[in-house]
């Protein structure tokens, strides 16, 4: 059994019987004995784009390098050595490194040092030439097990897309490294893009992966760098299995540790592994382990860096120390201000000057035309949160028929529009402004009389909860906060069929009081999907989405109503 070292918040009684074989927390210099080896394990994930500083000047690729690099110089005076590992997820989400099929954070990450990557579903998100050519850009392994070629009859031929695993010499150490990937990527990218590719089971495959690990290799300790989700006590709900259940499927013993992305949240748990602390920047982190095997996951965006700090003693292996160390963040204080949690990590100003070139271009990029349209389409405040507009329906058809949802019908909070797109050539920057918030793009599916009860509480809201509904013949009653649906995409509806509908993760998760439902995730940005919808239609139409008299009423009193808070 591993143990931990916590900061801060543990009791004495309870730290003591934490404590591995160097009781110290603040890294110093004693040794920790003979026989005993220090490494420490570093860790990101979903990076999505974020090779540049937000605007508040937080995370960031020239800041994480800093950091990194202070740190490594810590552990080698320490007589230890550093391995730096991805959790995945290098694509997707930010324009600037979209257009530019996210080299400038591959180039980032080249420039950091990472020893080994797990292979995200975001890497899927492009045709597989440009994910060869990441590959062949990254100066370190792209890893997982469990991504096979298929035949020409679709069957899986058995031979692995990327390395299922290498194994790394650390301070001495033999450290074999298993790369493993969601199964939901088969459902979260577009088919063409892997056609020739098979997702297997990773509970299977990393049984495989082992036995070959052990018929080839001669290794200390064996972990995995995953791109498959931490969710409480294994409960992963419509999503794939994740690390939890993962761990749990090896022999005790068998896997060390798993370092993670995908959920992108912060694994740090209560003392019964079953339930998420209230974590918050700057807190003590304890990470989750199951059947032994220890479970981290550094949030998302470069935001923290990972730092496991474990030493080897006599065939033992110990996690001394565990921190998630905030990269430049900031938090408000009592009076809301922002304020920066811990000291300030300055840029490296190689990798700043790096970057800058694709920073400059990716704006450039931004202003380049990707649809045109006749008329403007209408979302400003005073229109779009209190009746239907021609922006309204555009989205909510480009969001329903997206290859990823086509769904019947598309529901879309006026909330989430924040600007119109006047008259003229569209660029994403255009899109940026109308999407600002890098919301996803869900599909939920739901029976006809759910449908109706849930457009009944829906479809009464009013202000930014204000509900665009494209693709329905719907009449809304605001006293009863009822539905009464008449089509559904063209056809008669019915109260027992099964419908889906388009809706942004923010209403999906109960954003503006809407209810929480469970829905398929494309792990889409608003954003990506619209621009996506205008580079397919390079000229618009207005008046095509113009709404349609009394396809969606409103009747408050018995009187047809814009919506149910005016008259």
């Amino acid at each position: 059994m591993s143990h931990i070292l916590v900061k801060g918040l543990v009791a004495a009684a309870v730290l003591s019987a934490l404590v591995g074989c160097n009781d110290n927390d603040d890294n110093s210099n004693t040794s920790c004995g003979e026989n005993c080896t220090r490494f420490t394990i570093l860790h990101t994930n979903d990076n999505h784009g974020r090779f540049w500083q937000n605007e508040d000047g937080e995370y960031g690729m020239a800041a994480r390098k800093t950091l990194i690099d202070q740190i490594r110089n810590e552990v080698q005076r320490n007589g230890g050595e550093v391995l730096l590992l991805s959790g995945g997820d290098i694509n997707t989400g930010v324009p600037e490194s979209d257009m530019q099929n996210a080299v400038p954070d591959f180039i980032g990450m080249n420039l950091i040092g990472y020893d080994a990557m797990a292979v995200g579903n975001h890497e899927f998100d492009n045709s597989l030439d440009i994910l060869d050519m990441q590959a062949q850009l990254a100066k370190f392994p792209m890893l997982a097990a469990n991504i096979y070629l298929r035949d020409n009859q679709g069957q899986p031929t058995g031979e692995r897309l990327f390395d299922a695993y290498r194994v790394f010499d650390v301070n001495g150490l033999k450290i074999a490294v298993i790369g493993l990937t969601t199964k939901d990527t088969a459902h979260l990218v577009n088919p063409s893009n892997i056609a020739t590719i098979h997702f297997a089971d990773p509970k299977i495959e990393i049984q495989k992966t082992l036995k070959e690990i052990e018929a080839n290799e001669k290794v200390d300790l064996v972990f995995a760098t995953t791109h498959m989700g931490h969710y409480a006590d294994g409960n992963h709900g419509t999503e794939a299995p994740g690390d939890v259940l993962l761990a749990r499927s090896v022999a005790e013993g068998k896997l060390q540790a798993i370092i993670g992305g995908h959920s992108q949240n912060p694994v740090c748990m209560e003392p019964d592994n079953k339930n998420y602390a209230d974590f918050k920047p700057g807190n003590d982190c304890r990470p989750d382990q199951q059947n032994g095997t220890w479970i981290m996951q550094a949030h998302e965006w470069g935001k923290y860096v990972g730092r496991a700090d474990f030493e080897m003693k006599d065939g033992k292996l110990d996690l001394v120390s565990y921190d998630l160390v905030p990269v430049n963040l900031l938090v408000k204080d009592a009076n809301g201000n922002k304020v920066l949690v811990g000291d300030k990590i300055e840029q490296d100003s190689a990798v700043l000057e790096e970057l800058q070139y694709y920073k400059d271009k990716g704006q450039k990029l931004l202003d380049v035309k990707i649809s045109h349209t006749d008329a403007k389409l209408n979302g400003d405040r005073d229109m779009v949160r209190s009746q239907q507009t021609n922006l309204g329906w555009l989205l909510g058809e480009a969001y329903r028929s997206y290859h990823l949802v086509d769904a019947d019908f598309g529901v879309m909070n006026s909330g989430g529009i924040r600007a119109s797109i006047e008259a003229g050539d569209i660029a994403y920057r255009d899109v940026l402004t109308v999407q600002p918030f890098g919301n996803f793009v869900t599909k939920a599916t739901m029976t006809g009389a759910e449908v109706a009860k849930y457009l009944g509480e829906v479809g009464t809201k009013t202000g930014g909860a204000y509900a665009q509904l494209k693709n329905i013949s719907v009449t809304i009653y605001c006293d009863s906060k009822t539905a009464d649906i008449s089509e559904i995409n063209g056809k008669t509806f019915s109260p027992t069929e099964t419908y889906s509908f388009s809706i942004i993760s923010f209403s999906a998760d109960g954003g503006d009081g809407y209810p929480k439902i469970d829905v398929l995730d494309t792990q889409q940005t608003d954003a990506a999907v619209l621009r996506d919808y205008f580079e397919k239609n390079p000229n618009i139409i207005a008046a095509d989405f113009e709404p349609i008299p009394g396809k969606v009423a409103h009747v408050k009193s018995g009187v047809t109503v814009n919506n149910c808070g005016v008259k």
